[in-house]
């Protein structure tokens, strides 16, 4: 967490009493520097977390409409890297976790000595160990996560186009593998992948974590020399010796993946090289954007109501 920027955080808390005194405690606190923005429902917290960029949620258990835990299946669906806590009264054994057992959150209970100062620390931690995950965040991580939503990249993945292109990209620059991947929150997925049977990999072991990053491109001539790769055992064991990326980019600058070429010894690439990368890639948007608008489509067209035909 940069001590240079503020934290914004949302409070979710059907009490406006206690709203306005969590609010005015936090922004006072000297353990963090936060603009704190209150609401009392889910539905009012999902628009704020719509509209704006949010860096943590602190959340009561019993909400107007729904239940803090209703509001982490939220995040966990949309925004899966927004850490969020629980600041309750109601004790563990009353909470129901149900289908968001497994998201990331902190409980914390209210009835403790000083508790804002303990909720100003706890938010400073998570946040901390957020900045320090081993592969670097993008600062629109939030927004190209739910951007990879639209694009509906699932039901790619049993198209022919991605594997068609793929095999083009491999034999155009006779690599040992060519593939297309989607970063997701926590791995990387493989659309395509020429030349190997690779399914997916953790997002600390990918380079293409770094790639997403770069506004054009990223070209690793020796994996194994490169500080930032050197130590990554799977990437030897997959013998990836050099690498070449160029992000996926939405029309709006979102970078949900990468095109990438991998070759089993150090190799470089031309500057004409990497404008046919860079071709292949925008030939790849152009048929994601494609499938959004034709999905946008069909979801806005009405279905025939059938009732009364017999």
């Amino acid at each position: 967490m940069s001590g240079d920027e503020a934290v914004s955080l949302l409070y979710v808390d059907p009490d406006e009493q206690a709203c306005l005194e969590t609010r005015t405690d936090l922004e006072a606190s000297p353990l963090l520097d936060v603009d704190v923005r209150t609401c009392s429902s889910l539905s009012t917290a999902i628009e704020t977390l719509e509209a704006d960029a949010i860096d943590c949620v602190v959340t009561e258990y019993e909400l107007s409409d729904a239940t803090g835990i209703d509001l982490l299946d939220r995040l966990r669906d949309d925004r899966p890297d927004v850490p969020c806590i629980l600041y309750t009264d109601v004790g563990p054994d009353a909470i129901h976790t149900g289908a968001a057992r497994d998201a990331v959150v902190e409980y914390l209970p209210r009835d403790i000595p000083d508790p804002v100062r303990s909720l100003a620390r706890l938010v400073r931690n998570v946040l901390d160990e957020r900045s320090q995950l081993a592969y670097p965040l993008p600062e629109t991580e939030d927004e190209r996560l739910a951007a990879i939503q639209r694009y509906d990249v699932d039901d790619l993945e049993a198209t022919m186009a991605v594997d068609r292109l793929t095999e083009l990209l491999a034999n155009h620059f006779d690599v040992a593998v060519a593939f297309v991947g989607i970063v997701d929150a926590h791995e990387e997925r493989f659309l395509a992948c020429k030349g190997a049977d690779w399914d997916r990999l953790d997002r600390e072991d990918a380079i293409c974590s770094h790639t997403l990053l770069e506004d054009e491109h990223l070209i690793v001539e020796h994996v194994q020399s490169d500080a930032r790769f050197a130590d990554i055992e799977v990437l030897a064991e997959l013998d990836i010796r050099s690498y070449a990326g160029v992000p996926l980019t939405t029309p709006d600058g979102l970078p949900i993946g990468a095109m990438c070429l991998i070759h089993d010894e150090p190799r470089s690439y031309s500057d004409d090289d990497i404008e046919d990368l860079h071709r292949f890639a925008e030939e790849l948007m152009e048929q994601l954007e494609l499938r959004r608008r034709l999905s946008d489509v069909e979801r806005a067209v009405p279905k025939p109501d059938h009732e009364g035909i017999k």
